[in-house]
């Protein structure tokens, strides 16, 4: 299968990013502060976790804020700034770039991914911190402290909780489980009908998290063979996850199958069996077409 249909070249699967870890001589230290950062936001996430937390609304009845997310990104910017005082850094919260710089190194993070699940004191969320260069991911870290669960990557690997991670060597879509990932507008629901359609025509099972980290991490992980979505994904709700994917031996595409990038439109993302990101891809061609 050509790589328009899905299938990395072993360039691609190594990756820009591991191109730029070799170019970076402080990715092992950009690693450490990554799960120093990710670690103090989560803390700090974690002691206000189901306690009476004060919610705001940002651009929708679901897109909440709370003051953890703020307190969060503040002790991960602490962190970075301690070790990289002139590295730009983009997050979600407060007055953070929202966009990732094209050239040298910077920061993605995200103070608590799955917010919704955070205010309704569900423990799939998490603190993630990716470091770039040249916008490629070369080191990150995702804490899940209700998970009791930290995923690293750099350049000796990824991990869960010390232990090396690979991707599941499943090549059955019927025996596979996907995800689908980032939500739908009310005026996008029919993409959502697409979605949950193609997928469980497609493979074995599908689950759905609220926190795009977990669900990539779990990708990383083994846990899920694939994860989709038509929509263009945030950075920090992808980098970090994305990268880990990639070191786990995965493949994560556009939706015209070409490598994904922070800025590409939709995210496909499998264990990098040829015929399971084949029928990933093919669902999220068919979600976009819905929408088209």
């Amino acid at each position: 299968m050509s790589n328009r249909d899905g299938d990395e070249t072993a360039t691609q699967r190594e990756g820009s990013g591991a191109t730029a870890q070799r170019r970076d001589t402080a990715a092992p230290r950009r690693a450490t502060v990554a799960t120093e950062a990710a670690t103090a936001g989560a803390d700090i996430a974690h002691d206000a976790f189901r306690t009476d937390l004060n919610i705001e609304y940002k651009d929708g009845k679901t897109d909440v804020v709370t003051q953890s997310d703020r307190d969060a990104q503040d002790a991960v910017i602490d962190v970075i700034r301690e070790f990289f005082p002139e590295d730009p850094i983009v997050g979600e919260e407060n007055d953070a770039l929202k966009a990732v710089p094209e050239e040298g190194p910077a920061w993605i993070i995200d103070p608590i991914d799955g917010t919704n699940n955070y205010v309704n004191e569900i423990r799939a969320f998490g603190t993630a911190v990716a470091a770039v260069v040249d916008g490629e991911p070369v080191a990150a870290t995702n804490v899940f402290p209700a998970l009791s669960d930290t995923y690293q990557f750099g350049p000796d690997g990824v991990f869960r909780n010390g232990e090396a991670l690979s991707v599941s060597g499943r090549t059955d879509p019927e025996a596979s489980t996907v995800c689908p990932t980032y939500w739908w507008d009310f005026d996008q629901r029919d993409e959502y009908t697409a979605t949950a359609r193609e997928l469980v025509t497609r493979f074995g099972d599908i689950r759905r998290f609220g926190c795009a980290q977990l669900e990539l991490a779990m990708v990383a992980a083994g846990a899920l063979e694939g994860v989709v979505t038509n929509r263009r994904a945030n950075a920090w709700d992808t980098v970090a996850g994305v990268g880990m994917i990639r070191e786990a031996g995965g493949v994560v595409t556009d939706l015209e199958g070409e490598r994904w990038r922070h800025d590409s439109d939709g995210l496909v993302a499998s264990n990098g069996e040829s015929e399971i990101h084949e029928e990933v891809l093919a669902a999220a061609r068919a979600i976009e077409s819905e929408g088209n």
